[in-house]
Protein backbone atom coordinates (compact mmCIF):
# COMPACT_ATOMS: atom_id res chain seq x y z
CA UNK A 1 0.00 0.00 0.00
CA UNK A 2 1.13 3.22 -0.77
CA UNK A 3 0.19 6.36 1.55
CA UNK A 4 -0.32 9.39 -0.77
CA UNK A 5 0.90 12.39 0.69
CA UNK A 6 1.43 14.56 -2.67
CA UNK A 7 -0.50 15.25 -5.10
CA UNK A 8 -0.17 17.10 -8.61
CA UNK A 9 -3.44 17.90 -10.15
CA UNK A 10 -3.76 19.42 -13.06
CA UNK A 11 -6.79 19.34 -15.73
CA UNK A 12 -8.42 20.55 -18.75
CA UNK A 13 -11.68 18.23 -17.84
CA UNK A 14 -12.77 19.58 -14.30
CA UNK A 15 -15.56 17.36 -14.27
CA UNK A 16 -15.81 15.89 -10.52
CA UNK A 17 -12.32 16.95 -9.88
CA UNK A 18 -13.44 18.99 -6.82
CA UNK A 19 -14.82 16.18 -5.39
CA UNK A 20 -11.19 13.87 -5.26
CA UNK A 21 -9.25 17.52 -4.46
CA UNK A 22 -11.68 17.46 -1.35
CA UNK A 23 -11.46 14.01 -0.36
CA UNK A 24 -7.45 14.59 -0.45
CA UNK A 25 -7.17 17.46 1.36
CA UNK A 26 -9.16 15.98 4.25
CA UNK A 27 -6.54 13.13 4.37
CA UNK A 28 -3.83 15.70 4.74
CA UNK A 29 -2.79 15.65 1.24
CA UNK A 30 -0.51 18.13 -0.09
CA UNK A 31 -1.99 18.97 -3.31
CA UNK A 32 0.02 21.13 -6.68
CA UNK A 33 -1.47 22.54 -9.12
CA UNK A 34 -1.30 24.49 -12.21
CA UNK A 35 -3.37 28.00 -13.94
CA UNK A 36 -7.04 27.17 -13.98
CA UNK A 37 -7.25 24.27 -11.64
CA UNK A 38 -5.33 25.84 -9.04
CA UNK A 39 -7.71 28.34 -9.12
CA UNK A 40 -10.34 26.69 -9.10
CA UNK A 41 -9.49 24.58 -6.02
CA UNK A 42 -8.82 28.29 -4.27
CA UNK A 43 -12.14 29.52 -4.85
CA UNK A 44 -13.56 26.36 -3.25
CA UNK A 45 -10.97 26.64 -0.50
CA UNK A 46 -9.13 23.68 -1.07
CA UNK A 47 -5.71 24.61 -0.05
CA UNK A 48 -3.42 24.14 -3.08
CA UNK A 49 0.46 25.06 -3.93
CA UNK A 50 1.17 26.81 -7.45
CA UNK A 51 3.95 24.54 -9.68
CA UNK A 52 6.10 27.55 -9.86
CA UNK A 53 6.34 27.93 -6.37
CA UNK A 54 7.50 24.42 -5.81
CA UNK A 55 9.84 24.06 -8.82
CA UNK A 56 11.02 28.02 -8.21
CA UNK A 57 11.14 28.47 -11.85
CA UNK A 58 7.90 30.35 -13.31
CA UNK A 59 5.42 29.24 -16.07
CA UNK A 60 7.29 30.69 -19.57
CA UNK A 61 6.59 30.44 -23.17
CA UNK A 62 2.61 31.01 -22.93
CA UNK A 63 2.54 28.29 -20.20
CA UNK A 64 4.32 25.64 -23.09
CA UNK A 65 6.66 25.16 -19.87
CA UNK A 66 5.71 24.97 -16.48
CA UNK A 67 5.27 20.86 -15.33
CA UNK A 68 8.80 19.96 -17.46
CA UNK A 69 10.87 20.42 -14.51
CA UNK A 70 13.35 17.39 -12.68
CA UNK A 71 11.44 18.66 -9.48
CA UNK A 72 8.22 16.97 -10.61
CA UNK A 73 10.16 14.10 -12.94
CA UNK A 74 12.39 13.18 -10.48
CA UNK A 75 9.74 13.37 -7.47
CA UNK A 76 7.73 11.08 -9.99
CA UNK A 77 10.39 8.86 -11.28
CA UNK A 78 12.30 7.81 -8.75
CA UNK A 79 12.29 4.54 -7.07
CA UNK A 80 11.66 4.10 -3.31
CA UNK A 81 13.21 1.13 -2.75
CA UNK A 82 16.20 2.38 -4.09
CA UNK A 83 18.68 3.67 -1.86
CA UNK A 84 20.55 5.71 -4.36
CA UNK A 85 17.51 7.17 -5.88
CA UNK A 86 16.50 8.62 -2.43
CA UNK A 87 20.13 10.10 -1.77
CA UNK A 88 20.04 11.47 -5.48
CA UNK A 89 16.74 12.99 -4.82
CA UNK A 90 17.29 14.40 -1.26
CA UNK A 91 20.99 15.83 -2.52
CA UNK A 92 18.90 17.98 -4.91
CA UNK A 93 15.81 18.81 -2.40
CA UNK A 94 13.46 16.97 -4.72
CA UNK A 95 10.29 15.91 -2.75
CA UNK A 96 8.54 12.48 -3.51
CA UNK A 97 4.79 13.11 -5.76
CA UNK A 98 2.60 10.01 -5.29
CA UNK A 99 -0.19 11.00 -7.19
CA UNK A 100 -0.35 12.91 -10.66
CA UNK A 101 -4.17 13.66 -12.06
CA UNK A 102 -3.41 14.69 -15.74
CA UNK A 103 -6.07 15.11 -18.13
CA UNK A 104 -5.00 16.35 -21.69
CA UNK A 105 -5.35 18.90 -23.52
CA UNK A 106 -8.99 18.87 -25.66
CA UNK A 107 -6.99 18.14 -29.21
CA UNK A 108 -9.75 15.66 -30.11
CA UNK A 109 -12.58 18.23 -30.11
CA UNK A 110 -10.63 20.82 -31.27
CA UNK A 111 -9.80 19.57 -34.42
CA UNK A 112 -13.68 19.15 -35.29
CA UNK A 113 -13.99 22.79 -34.67
CA UNK A 114 -15.26 24.34 -37.77
CA UNK A 115 -12.61 26.53 -39.68
CA UNK A 116 -10.18 25.88 -36.75
CA UNK A 117 -6.51 26.85 -38.27
CA UNK A 118 -3.39 24.86 -37.77
CA UNK A 119 -2.04 27.37 -35.35
CA UNK A 120 -4.87 26.49 -32.57
CA UNK A 121 -4.60 22.92 -33.65
CA UNK A 122 -0.73 22.92 -32.24
CA UNK A 123 -1.44 24.69 -29.37
CA UNK A 124 -3.72 21.94 -28.49
CA UNK A 125 -1.41 19.43 -28.41
CA UNK A 126 -0.47 18.40 -25.17
CA UNK A 127 3.61 18.06 -24.15
CA UNK A 128 3.60 18.33 -20.03
CA UNK A 129 0.63 16.04 -19.42
CA UNK A 130 1.30 13.16 -21.88
CA UNK A 131 5.17 13.71 -19.93
CA UNK A 132 3.93 13.30 -16.42
CA UNK A 133 1.54 10.45 -16.86
CA UNK A 134 4.12 8.43 -18.82
CA UNK A 135 6.83 9.22 -16.00
CA UNK A 136 3.97 7.99 -12.99
CA UNK A 137 2.86 5.39 -15.37
CA UNK A 138 6.41 3.67 -15.27
CA UNK A 139 6.98 4.57 -11.29
CA UNK A 140 3.17 2.65 -11.10
CA UNK A 141 4.65 0.87 -8.19
CA UNK A 142 5.03 3.96 -5.98
CA UNK A 143 2.95 6.40 -7.78
CA UNK A 144 -1.44 6.43 -8.68
CA UNK A 145 -1.51 8.48 -12.40
CA UNK A 146 -4.84 9.42 -13.05
CA UNK A 147 -5.92 10.26 -16.42
CA UNK A 148 -10.35 9.81 -16.52
CA UNK A 149 -12.53 11.46 -14.52
CA UNK A 150 -14.11 8.11 -14.53
CA UNK A 151 -11.79 6.45 -12.41
CA UNK A 152 -12.27 9.51 -9.13
CA UNK A 153 -15.08 7.97 -7.51
CA UNK A 154 -13.37 4.72 -7.12
CA UNK A 155 -10.24 6.35 -5.98
CA UNK A 156 -12.40 8.63 -3.21
CA UNK A 157 -13.47 5.47 -1.88
CA UNK A 158 -10.71 3.25 -2.04
CA UNK A 159 -8.96 6.19 -0.33
CA UNK A 160 -11.67 5.87 2.09
CA UNK A 161 -11.35 2.45 2.78
CA UNK A 162 -7.30 2.22 3.33
CA UNK A 163 -7.21 5.44 5.25
CA UNK A 164 -5.62 7.73 2.74
CA UNK A 165 -3.46 4.42 0.56
CA UNK A 166 -3.89 2.73 -2.68
CA UNK A 167 -2.50 -0.62 -3.29
CA UNK A 168 -0.23 -1.34 -6.05
CA UNK A 169 -2.75 -3.82 -7.57
CA UNK A 170 -5.40 -0.74 -8.11
CA UNK A 171 -1.90 1.27 -9.40
CA UNK A 172 -1.00 -0.58 -11.85
CA UNK A 173 -4.51 -0.51 -13.24
CA UNK A 174 -4.63 3.22 -13.31
CA UNK A 175 -0.67 2.89 -15.40
CA UNK A 176 -2.39 0.60 -17.74
CA UNK A 177 -5.22 2.95 -18.86
CA UNK A 178 -2.51 5.81 -18.99
CA UNK A 179 -0.60 4.32 -21.89
CA UNK A 180 -3.98 3.30 -23.82
CA UNK A 181 -4.69 7.24 -23.57
CA UNK A 182 -1.39 8.28 -24.60
CA UNK A 183 -1.42 6.22 -27.38
CA UNK A 184 -4.95 7.13 -28.69
CA UNK A 185 -3.74 10.70 -28.40
CA UNK A 186 -0.64 10.32 -30.40
CA UNK A 187 -2.32 8.53 -33.02
CA UNK A 188 -5.18 11.21 -32.99
CA UNK A 189 -2.45 13.72 -33.66
CA UNK A 190 -0.21 11.48 -36.50
CA UNK A 191 -3.71 10.98 -37.80
CA UNK A 192 -4.66 14.78 -38.15
CA UNK A 193 -0.92 16.12 -39.30
CA UNK A 194 -0.80 13.36 -41.84
CA UNK A 195 -3.84 14.70 -43.36
CA UNK A 196 -3.29 18.14 -43.05
CA UNK A 197 -0.31 18.47 -44.48
CA UNK A 198 -1.01 15.33 -47.24
CA UNK A 199 2.31 13.66 -46.56
CA UNK A 200 2.43 9.86 -45.78
CA UNK A 201 0.63 9.35 -49.19
CA UNK A 202 1.46 7.01 -52.02
CA UNK A 203 0.62 8.41 -55.88
CA UNK A 204 -2.83 6.91 -55.60
CA UNK A 205 -2.99 8.86 -52.41
CA UNK A 206 -3.51 6.14 -49.98
CA UNK A 207 -1.44 6.23 -47.19
CA UNK A 208 1.92 3.93 -46.84
CA UNK A 209 0.46 2.73 -42.94
CA UNK A 210 -2.65 2.90 -41.61
CA UNK A 211 -3.59 3.81 -38.06
CA UNK A 212 -7.11 3.49 -36.51
CA UNK A 213 -8.51 5.51 -33.79
CA UNK A 214 -11.28 4.08 -32.33
CA UNK A 215 -13.25 4.30 -28.88
CA UNK A 216 -16.54 2.13 -27.87
CA UNK A 217 -19.38 3.46 -27.80
CA UNK A 218 -21.24 0.57 -26.35
CA UNK A 219 -21.51 -3.29 -26.19
CA UNK A 220 -24.22 -5.50 -28.05
CA UNK A 221 -26.34 -7.77 -27.26
CA UNK A 222 -24.11 -10.45 -29.83
CA UNK A 223 -22.65 -10.11 -33.25
CA UNK A 224 -24.25 -11.41 -36.35
CA UNK A 225 -25.49 -14.58 -33.94
CA UNK A 226 -25.95 -14.94 -30.59
CA UNK A 227 -22.71 -17.16 -30.08
CA UNK A 228 -20.82 -14.37 -30.99
CA UNK A 229 -19.57 -11.06 -28.63
CA UNK A 230 -19.86 -7.09 -30.47
CA UNK A 231 -19.31 -4.24 -29.81
CA UNK A 232 -20.42 -0.73 -31.64
CA UNK A 233 -17.40 2.03 -31.74
CA UNK A 234 -16.82 5.43 -33.21
CA UNK A 235 -13.74 6.96 -34.91
CA UNK A 236 -12.31 9.46 -32.76
CA UNK A 237 -11.98 13.30 -33.83
CA UNK A 238 -15.07 12.27 -35.84
CA UNK A 239 -19.03 12.96 -35.80
CA UNK A 240 -20.95 12.08 -38.11
CA UNK A 241 -23.11 9.22 -39.54
CA UNK A 242 -24.43 6.36 -37.45
CA UNK A 243 -22.64 7.13 -34.18
CA UNK A 244 -25.04 10.48 -34.03
CA UNK A 245 -28.24 8.33 -33.65
CA UNK A 246 -30.90 9.33 -31.14
CA UNK A 247 -33.02 6.52 -29.89
CA UNK A 248 -36.68 7.02 -29.17
CA UNK A 249 -38.04 4.30 -28.11
CA UNK A 250 -37.56 0.42 -28.69
CA UNK A 251 -35.16 -2.27 -27.19
CA UNK A 252 -31.44 -2.51 -27.72
CA UNK A 253 -30.06 -2.35 -31.48
CA UNK A 254 -28.18 -5.39 -32.29
CA UNK A 255 -24.98 -5.72 -34.61
CA UNK A 256 -27.15 -6.60 -37.40
CA UNK A 257 -29.82 -3.51 -36.81
CA UNK A 258 -26.65 -1.21 -36.97
CA UNK A 259 -25.37 -2.50 -40.41
CA UNK A 260 -28.20 -2.74 -42.01
CA UNK A 261 -29.24 0.60 -40.41
CA UNK A 262 -25.78 2.03 -42.44
CA UNK A 263 -26.86 -0.02 -45.47
CA UNK A 264 -30.52 1.76 -45.42
CA UNK A 265 -29.29 5.15 -44.70
CA UNK A 266 -26.66 5.38 -47.83
CA UNK A 267 -28.86 4.40 -50.23
CA UNK A 268 -31.92 7.17 -49.02
CA UNK A 269 -29.45 9.62 -49.02
CA UNK A 270 -28.73 9.70 -52.49
CA UNK A 271 -32.08 10.79 -53.06
CA UNK A 272 -33.31 15.27 -53.45
CA UNK A 273 -37.23 14.04 -53.16
CA UNK A 274 -39.05 12.42 -50.37
CA UNK A 275 -38.07 8.54 -50.39
CA UNK A 276 -38.46 5.56 -48.75
CA UNK A 277 -35.78 2.52 -48.33
CA UNK A 278 -36.86 -0.99 -46.87
CA UNK A 279 -33.71 -2.86 -45.68
CA UNK A 280 -33.45 -7.02 -45.54
CA UNK A 281 -29.74 -8.50 -44.91
CA UNK A 282 -28.04 -5.56 -45.93
CA UNK A 283 -29.95 -5.70 -49.66
CA UNK A 284 -32.73 -3.32 -50.09
CA UNK A 285 -35.89 -4.92 -50.84
CA UNK A 286 -38.08 -1.80 -51.91
CA UNK A 287 -37.06 1.55 -53.04
CA UNK A 288 -39.44 4.61 -53.78
CA UNK A 289 -38.89 8.37 -54.30
CA UNK A 290 -42.10 10.35 -54.93
CA UNK A 291 -43.86 13.99 -53.81
CA UNK A 292 -45.40 12.35 -50.89
CA UNK A 293 -43.22 10.46 -48.41
CA UNK A 294 -46.46 8.35 -47.45
CA UNK A 295 -46.63 7.20 -51.18
CA UNK A 296 -42.95 7.13 -51.74
CA UNK A 297 -43.06 4.59 -48.31
CA UNK A 298 -45.87 2.34 -49.94
CA UNK A 299 -44.41 2.21 -52.87
CA UNK A 300 -41.08 1.16 -51.00
CA UNK A 301 -43.66 -1.33 -48.77
CA UNK A 302 -45.12 -3.13 -52.13
CA UNK A 303 -42.43 -3.64 -53.96
CA UNK A 304 -41.45 -6.76 -51.52
CA UNK A 305 -43.97 -7.07 -49.16
CA UNK A 306 -43.06 -10.59 -48.11
CA UNK A 307 -39.31 -9.77 -47.45
CA UNK A 308 -40.06 -5.71 -45.97
CA UNK A 309 -41.26 -8.07 -43.01
CA UNK A 310 -38.86 -7.23 -40.23
CA UNK A 311 -36.74 -5.16 -42.21
CA UNK A 312 -35.85 -1.48 -41.56
CA UNK A 313 -36.92 1.53 -42.91
CA UNK A 314 -35.15 4.42 -43.74
CA UNK A 315 -36.76 7.76 -45.14
CA UNK A 316 -34.84 11.34 -45.71
CA UNK A 317 -38.21 13.31 -44.18
CA UNK A 318 -39.37 14.42 -40.96
CA UNK A 319 -42.04 11.59 -40.69
CA UNK A 320 -45.76 12.83 -40.69
CA UNK A 321 -48.75 11.22 -39.08
CA UNK A 322 -50.05 9.88 -42.48
CA UNK A 323 -46.48 8.08 -43.19
CA UNK A 324 -46.54 6.47 -39.88
CA UNK A 325 -50.06 5.12 -40.18
CA UNK A 326 -49.30 3.48 -43.19
CA UNK A 327 -46.22 2.08 -41.96
CA UNK A 328 -48.57 0.71 -38.43
CA UNK A 329 -50.97 -0.99 -41.32
CA UNK A 330 -47.70 -2.46 -43.36
CA UNK A 331 -46.91 -4.97 -40.58
CA UNK A 332 -43.95 -6.07 -38.75
CA UNK A 333 -40.34 -3.81 -38.55
CA UNK A 334 -36.99 -4.22 -36.63
CA UNK A 335 -36.16 -0.42 -37.16
CA UNK A 336 -37.35 2.91 -38.22
CA UNK A 337 -34.70 5.65 -38.98
CA UNK A 338 -35.71 9.10 -39.99
CA UNK A 339 -34.23 12.75 -39.71
CA UNK A 340 -36.63 13.67 -37.23
CA UNK A 341 -40.39 12.49 -36.30
CA UNK A 342 -44.18 14.53 -35.62
CA UNK A 343 -45.45 14.11 -32.38
CA UNK A 344 -48.46 12.42 -33.38
CA UNK A 345 -46.06 9.55 -35.28
CA UNK A 346 -44.66 8.97 -31.83
CA UNK A 347 -47.82 8.17 -29.98
CA UNK A 348 -48.99 6.06 -32.60
CA UNK A 349 -45.90 3.94 -32.21
CA UNK A 350 -45.69 3.86 -28.72
CA UNK A 351 -47.65 0.49 -28.05
CA UNK A 352 -45.07 -0.96 -30.47
CA UNK A 353 -42.35 -1.53 -27.86
CA UNK A 354 -39.92 -3.54 -29.72
CA UNK A 355 -39.69 -1.37 -32.65
CA UNK A 356 -36.63 0.92 -32.56
CA UNK A 357 -37.61 4.43 -33.56
CA UNK A 358 -34.26 6.28 -34.21
CA UNK A 359 -33.58 9.84 -34.89
CA UNK A 360 -30.29 11.09 -37.31
CA UNK A 361 -30.28 14.46 -38.01
CA UNK A 362 -27.22 14.48 -40.20
CA UNK A 363 -27.63 12.93 -43.05
CA UNK A 364 -24.31 14.30 -44.76
CA UNK A 365 -21.85 11.77 -46.11
CA UNK A 366 -18.02 12.81 -45.72
CA UNK A 367 -16.28 9.15 -45.37
CA UNK A 368 -14.65 9.03 -48.63
CA UNK A 369 -12.66 5.67 -47.90
CA UNK A 370 -14.04 1.97 -47.89
CA UNK A 371 -12.44 -0.63 -45.44
CA UNK A 372 -12.65 -4.07 -45.64
CA UNK A 373 -11.02 -6.66 -43.12
CA UNK A 374 -9.59 -10.21 -44.81
CA UNK A 375 -7.57 -13.04 -42.87
CA UNK A 376 -4.33 -11.21 -42.13
CA UNK A 377 -4.26 -7.91 -43.63
CA UNK A 378 -6.82 -4.93 -44.79
CA UNK A 379 -8.11 -3.97 -48.24
CA UNK A 380 -8.77 0.04 -48.41
CA UNK A 381 -10.62 1.89 -51.96
CA UNK A 382 -11.96 4.91 -52.46
CA UNK A 383 -15.86 4.78 -51.47
CA UNK A 384 -18.36 4.84 -54.63
CA UNK A 385 -19.06 7.98 -54.71
CA UNK A 386 -19.23 8.27 -58.63
CA UNK A 387 -22.23 10.59 -59.89
CA UNK A 388 -23.45 9.53 -63.01
CA UNK A 389 -22.86 12.30 -65.78
CA UNK A 390 -26.41 12.24 -67.98
CA UNK A 391 -23.57 13.51 -70.95
CA UNK A 392 -21.77 10.23 -71.00
CA UNK A 393 -24.74 8.10 -71.07
CA UNK A 394 -25.18 6.34 -74.69
CA UNK A 395 -27.97 5.21 -76.57
CA UNK A 396 -26.68 1.73 -77.79
CA UNK A 397 -30.23 0.39 -80.06
CA UNK A 398 -32.33 1.38 -82.39
CA UNK A 399 -35.35 2.09 -79.48
CA UNK A 400 -34.77 4.93 -77.96
CA UNK A 401 -36.08 5.40 -74.50
CA UNK A 402 -38.79 8.00 -73.55
CA UNK A 403 -38.30 10.93 -71.26
CA UNK A 404 -40.53 8.57 -68.44
CA UNK A 405 -38.31 5.41 -69.00
CA UNK A 406 -34.95 7.83 -68.78
CA UNK A 407 -36.04 9.44 -65.33
CA UNK A 408 -36.88 5.18 -64.29
CA UNK A 409 -33.74 4.23 -65.71
CA UNK A 410 -31.71 6.47 -63.84
CA UNK A 411 -33.53 6.06 -60.51
CA UNK A 412 -33.10 1.88 -60.64
CA UNK A 413 -29.47 2.66 -61.35
CA UNK A 414 -29.27 4.47 -57.97
CA UNK A 415 -30.38 1.51 -56.31
CA UNK A 416 -28.45 -1.23 -58.17
CA UNK A 417 -25.24 0.54 -56.39
CA UNK A 418 -26.53 -0.30 -53.24
CA UNK A 419 -27.52 -3.58 -53.82
CA UNK A 420 -25.14 -6.65 -53.67
CA UNK A 421 -24.01 -7.95 -56.92
CA UNK A 422 -25.24 -9.42 -59.15
CA UNK A 423 -27.38 -7.17 -59.03
CA UNK A 424 -30.63 -6.73 -61.04
CA UNK A 425 -33.42 -3.97 -60.32
CA UNK A 426 -37.09 -3.44 -61.73
CA UNK A 427 -38.15 -0.18 -61.60
CA UNK A 428 -41.47 1.49 -62.70
CA UNK A 429 -41.26 5.38 -62.22
CA UNK A 430 -39.41 6.39 -59.26
CA UNK A 431 -40.15 3.01 -57.54
CA UNK A 432 -39.00 -0.70 -57.38
CA UNK A 433 -40.89 -3.17 -58.74
CA UNK A 434 -38.40 -6.14 -58.25
CA UNK A 435 -35.00 -6.85 -56.81
CA UNK A 436 -32.42 -9.32 -57.23
CA UNK A 437 -29.59 -9.49 -54.87
CA UNK A 438 -26.41 -11.45 -54.34
CA UNK A 439 -26.41 -14.19 -57.13
CA UNK A 440 -23.74 -15.92 -58.69
CA UNK A 441 -24.85 -15.54 -62.08
CA UNK A 442 -26.81 -11.95 -63.76
CA UNK A 443 -29.12 -14.43 -65.72
CA UNK A 444 -30.29 -15.75 -61.74
CA UNK A 445 -30.47 -12.40 -60.61
CA UNK A 446 -33.11 -11.04 -63.52
CA UNK A 447 -35.07 -14.40 -62.55
CA UNK A 448 -35.32 -13.44 -59.22
CA UNK A 449 -36.47 -9.98 -60.16
CA UNK A 450 -39.14 -11.05 -62.44
CA UNK A 451 -40.29 -13.74 -59.91
CA UNK A 452 -39.99 -10.42 -56.98
CA UNK A 453 -42.19 -8.24 -59.08
CA UNK A 454 -44.93 -10.63 -60.45
CA UNK A 455 -46.93 -9.08 -63.24
CA UNK A 456 -45.57 -5.61 -62.09
CA UNK A 457 -42.50 -6.02 -64.00
CA UNK A 458 -44.63 -5.96 -67.44
CA UNK A 459 -43.69 -2.37 -68.91
CA UNK A 460 -40.49 -2.18 -66.21
CA UNK A 461 -37.68 -0.46 -66.94
CA UNK A 462 -34.05 -2.82 -65.92
CA UNK A 463 -30.72 -1.63 -64.24
CA UNK A 464 -27.64 -3.77 -63.82
CA UNK A 465 -24.32 -3.09 -61.49
CA UNK A 466 -22.56 -4.68 -64.29
CA UNK A 467 -22.28 -5.69 -68.06
CA UNK A 468 -24.10 -8.70 -69.20
CA UNK A 469 -21.67 -11.65 -70.44
CA UNK A 470 -24.39 -13.18 -72.39
CA UNK A 471 -28.00 -12.73 -74.08
CA UNK A 472 -29.86 -15.17 -71.72
CA UNK A 473 -30.61 -12.47 -69.67
CA UNK A 474 -32.02 -10.26 -72.22
CA UNK A 475 -34.33 -13.17 -73.45
CA UNK A 476 -35.24 -13.36 -69.39
CA UNK A 477 -36.14 -9.52 -69.62
CA UNK A 478 -37.78 -9.45 -72.44
CA UNK A 479 -39.99 -12.40 -70.94
CA UNK A 480 -40.32 -10.19 -67.83
CA UNK A 481 -42.08 -7.45 -70.12
CA UNK A 482 -38.80 -4.60 -69.44
CA UNK A 483 -39.01 -1.88 -71.78
CA UNK A 484 -35.82 0.01 -71.58
CA UNK A 485 -32.68 -1.34 -69.71
CA UNK A 486 -29.63 0.36 -68.13
CA UNK A 487 -25.92 -1.26 -67.82
CA UNK A 488 -22.19 -0.44 -67.92
CA UNK A 489 -21.65 -2.20 -70.67
CA UNK A 490 -17.97 -3.45 -72.05
CA UNK A 491 -18.75 -6.55 -72.30
CA UNK A 492 -16.82 -8.88 -75.41
CA UNK A 493 -20.58 -9.75 -76.02
CA UNK A 494 -22.06 -6.08 -76.11
CA UNK A 495 -23.59 -6.82 -79.90
CA UNK A 496 -24.40 -9.68 -79.15
CA UNK A 497 -26.71 -7.83 -76.37
CA UNK A 498 -27.36 -4.94 -78.27
CA UNK A 499 -28.98 -6.72 -81.26
CA UNK A 500 -30.92 -9.18 -78.44
CA UNK A 501 -32.09 -5.84 -77.08
CA UNK A 502 -33.28 -4.88 -80.95
CA UNK A 503 -34.80 -8.04 -81.64
CA UNK A 504 -37.09 -7.57 -78.53
CA UNK A 505 -37.65 -4.09 -79.04
CA UNK A 506 -35.92 -2.65 -75.87
CA UNK A 507 -34.43 0.33 -75.51
CA UNK A 508 -30.57 0.16 -73.81
CA UNK A 509 -28.47 3.06 -72.56
CA UNK A 510 -25.24 2.42 -71.24
CA UNK A 511 -23.11 4.00 -68.55
CA UNK A 512 -19.38 3.13 -68.73
CA UNK A 513 -19.66 3.00 -65.05
CA UNK A 514 -19.66 -0.24 -62.97
CA UNK A 515 -20.95 -0.94 -58.82
CA UNK A 516 -20.50 -3.83 -57.97
CA UNK A 517 -21.33 -4.33 -54.50
CA UNK A 518 -19.26 -7.49 -52.30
Amino acid sequence: MVQIKRALISVSDKTGVLDLAKELNKTGVEILSTGGTAKLFRENNIPVKDVSDYTGFPEMLDGRVKTLHPKIHGGLLALRDNQEHMQIIKEHGIGLIDMVVVNLYPFEKVIQKTGVSIEEVIENIDIGGPAMLRSAAKNYRFVAVVCDPSWYSQIINELKKNKGSLSEEFMRDLAIEVYARTSEYDKTINIFLKDHFSVNKEPENFPKEIAFNFEKMQNLRYGENPHQKAAFYKEKGKNFGLVNLKQLQGKELSFNNIFDLNAALELVKEFTRPAAVIVKHNNPCGVAEDKLLEKAYLNAWKSDKLSAFGGIVALNRIMDLKTAKAIVRSGFLECIIAPGFDAQALVLFKDKKNLRILKISDLDSRADLDFKRVSGGLLLQDKDLVNLELSNLKIVTRKRPSKKDMESLIFGWIVAKHVKSNAIVLSKGTRTVGIGAGQMSRVDSVMIAKYKSGKASQGSCLASDAFFPKPDAISWAHKAGVKAIIQPGGSIADEEIVKACDKYKIAMVTTGIRHFKH
